[in-house]
């Protein structure tokens, strides 16, 4: 498939404009980010509304808690909700999204975390969802999200990847965090959230289909947490993806405080499989030396950014980038799918 790298290029518009404020145009913006802390300079919302994104996705690790304190917790939501330039995002712009450890409550946490209910309702407090909703009373964060222009159809399906989440295995042989979990019950989503998403494939008839993890999938090697700790997850979603012949599948992730594209040819995939990390809204990791990722398109971007994304619902075109204070496109990516 036809795809264009470009790294560090000028400022533009995605394909010579910018959305209409009807939606009715064939341009589909997305702006994500991830890893935010609101005690610290919030530089990008502004620049983010200057995008006139469709919709703006929390990647996760929204704000720094660490906690199984409530008050807590629902304390530092309460300060990213007084952000000036969040507030006005807000105001204006569709928001919605997932948790990830550091607001989930616990570092690299999982299914055993005691308090991940409370926790939960906590986010979706934050979040807005409404107190009737079957959000309300069903385990975990994930969602589904539907958008429709005059042009097509656009799916964003918010995935949990901690509440389910069975147990890290503690690498004790190489330098690195954690070793592949090969047991063949370990899971990433559950029983539940799986069945959710194969359902939500299998049927979908957007243009397409965006899927939200937290963590990276298809950067596996690095040894911190990645789907890639859970290898017989990352088949089974793999092949979810194929056989559900869903279109426009594409990946979405956070977590690791740079950012990069990943690109893999999957076998029986019409298109190659992007997982676009966006990761380091208010911190990144700055002294960032290097790590393998074989499925790597371009360079890792290792200062604070966000990212979009520009569906073309008429010619199927994306336009991926990765972007810096006023409109700076640090690095992007074209595919045509």
């Amino acid at each position: 498939m036809k795809y264009t790298l470009l790294v560090f290029s000028a400022t533009i518009f995605f394909f010579g404009c910018k959305r209409n404020p009807n939606k009715a145009d064939a341009i589909f913006v997305v702006a994500f980010g991830s890893c935010n802390m609101p005690q610290e300079p919030n530089p990008f919302w502004d620049d983010i509304l200057n995008e006139n994104p469709n919709v703006w996705i929390w990647g996760g690790d929204i704000v720094y808690a660490d906690t199984d304190n409530m008050e807590r917790l629902r304390a530092i939501y309460a300060m990213q909700d007084s952000v000036q330039g969040y507030a006005q995002l807000k105001s204006k712009v569709p928001i919605i999204g997932t948790w990830d450890d550091h607001d989930f409550g616990v570092n690299d946490g999982g299914e055993e975390f005691m308090v991940k209910s409370e926790s939960q309702q906590v986010f979706l407090d934050f979040m807005g969802v409404p107190k009737n909703s079957p959000r309300r009373s069903r385990k975990g964060v994930y969602a589904v999200h539907n958008y429709e222009t005059a042009k097509g159809k656009v799916k964003v399906l918010v995935l949990d990847t901690r509440y389910f989440r069975s147990a890290l295995v503690k690498d004790t042989v190489s330098k690195k965090r954690y070793s592949p979990n090969l047991d063949t019950e370990a899971t990433v989503l559950g029983a539940e959230q799986w069945k959710w998403l194969e359902d939500e494939l299998r049927h979908s008839d957007a243009d397409f289909n965006l899927i939200l993890s937290s963590i990276q999938f298809l950067s596996g090697e690095h040894g911190f947490e990645t789907w890639g700790n859970f290898p017989k997850e990352v088949e089974k979603l793999e092949k979810l993806i194929v056989d559900s012949k869903a279109k426009g599948v594409m990946i979405l992730s956070g977590d690791r405080h740079i950012s990069e594209f990943s690109r893999k040819s999957v076998s029986g995939l019409l298109y190659p499989l992007m997982d676009f990390t966006s990761s380091g809204l208010t911190h990144s990791y700055s002294s960032f030396s290097g790590e393998p990722n074989s499925f790597r398109v371009g360079e890792v971007v290792s200062r604070t950014s966000y990212g979009t994304i520009a569906i073309n619902l008429e010619t199927k075109e994306v336009h991926f980038k990765i972007m810096g204070e006023e409109g700076t496109v640090l690095q992007e990516l074209k595919q045509a799918y």
